[in-house]
């Protein structure tokens, strides 16, 4: 009788099925049975669809998986996770750690290293744990804020239709597409403007380039004309006239005593009259001063 029968074949084969299948599944699932890692208790409130399995990072660096979630049915809102870490990773005394999780519902946990060189979390002690609830945590805060918007935001679309069925609203569109056509012409006609503007530049800056030279050219014939002696002219010539003010404002000279003495004015003034008298009287009466005949004198 043969010992590895059919039946023994057949059991033997199923056994190693099932360990395969068992090991595979872990190993799907990031654990390893013969791990090395050092263990860790992280203490939640909130495990936030946290399972085994799930990921630890630090940094970014995958460095450890959850191994087990353990309930304390006697203390309510409190929840042991049993985490394997690396046990390369020195842990600071002060670290905690967070669950994170993405859109897609992915969750896993971030060990936040704290600052402390000198001491460190022992394998087998606890690590205080919270909850990062990331975008998803912010759009759940945002939701009672949207609430009490769309109220508001109903009314003002409401507000917003009853503007836009106004007909003015209609002739002030109509207004402004007349406005944008004259602005477009202003444009046209400015640039037409700027074009020739441009081409008279050139002519502009020549004749700028001439003038100052005139410039120039009249700078130095200023600097070759003698001012010291043409002031020195000018001063004798004030001196002159002062000396011919000081004549007219004295009592010597014709001018001066013509100026300043009455009698003379008295009597120049009675001799005008005098000869306008005579005048009138020689227009009057021309015979009395006019003697002239071809036959002799006649006695009037």
């Amino acid at each position: 009788m043969k010992f590895f029968t059919k039946e023994i074949k057949i059991a033997l084969v199923a056994i190693c099925g099932l360990v395969i299948l068992f090991f595979g599944m872990n190993y799907l699932k990031g654990l390893n049975l013969f791990s090395s890692d050092n263990k860790y208790y992280i203490l939640f409130n909130n495990i936030s669809g946290l399972a085994s399995s799930s990921p630890i990072y630090a940094d970014g660096y995958k460095v450890g998986v959850v191994k087990n979630i353990k309930y304390d049915y006697s203390k309510s809102g409190e929840i042991m996770v049993e985490a394997e870490i690396d046990k390369e990773l020195r842990i600071p005394k002060g670290s905690s750690a967070e669950i994170v999780s993405d859109m897609l519902g992915n969750v896993k946990v971030n060990l936040l290293m704290a600052n402390n060189p000198r001491e460190r979390v022992m394998p087998g002690e606890i690590i205080q744990g919270g909850i990062n609830a990331g975008a998803l945590g912010k759009l759940t805060d945002m939701v009672p804020v949207v609430m009490n918007i769309l109220p508001k935001l109903d009314s003002i679309v409401t507000s917003l239709n009853v503007l836009m069925a106004d007909p003015a609203i209609a002739q002030s569109l109509h207004n402004v597409n007349t406005i944008t056509g004259n602005l477009t012409v202003t444009t046209a006609r400015l640039n037409s403007l700027l074009a020739g503007l441009n081409r008279s530049v050139p002519g502009m800056i020549s004749r700028a380039d001439s003038t100052l030279d005139n410039a120039n050219l009249l700078a130095k014939k200023l600097n070759n004309i003698d001012v010291e002696g043409t002031l020195a002219k000018v001063d004798a010539t004030l001196a002159n006239v002062q000396e011919f003010t000081s004549q007219l404002n004295s009592n010597e000279g014709t001018l001066g005593l013509l100026m300043r003495d009455p009698s003379l004015y008295n009597n120049l003034n009675s001799t005008m009259r005098s000869a306008d008298s005579l005048l009138i009287d020689l227009k009057a009466h021309p015979k009395r001063y006019v003697h002239f005949s071809l036959f002799g004198r006649k006695d009037n």
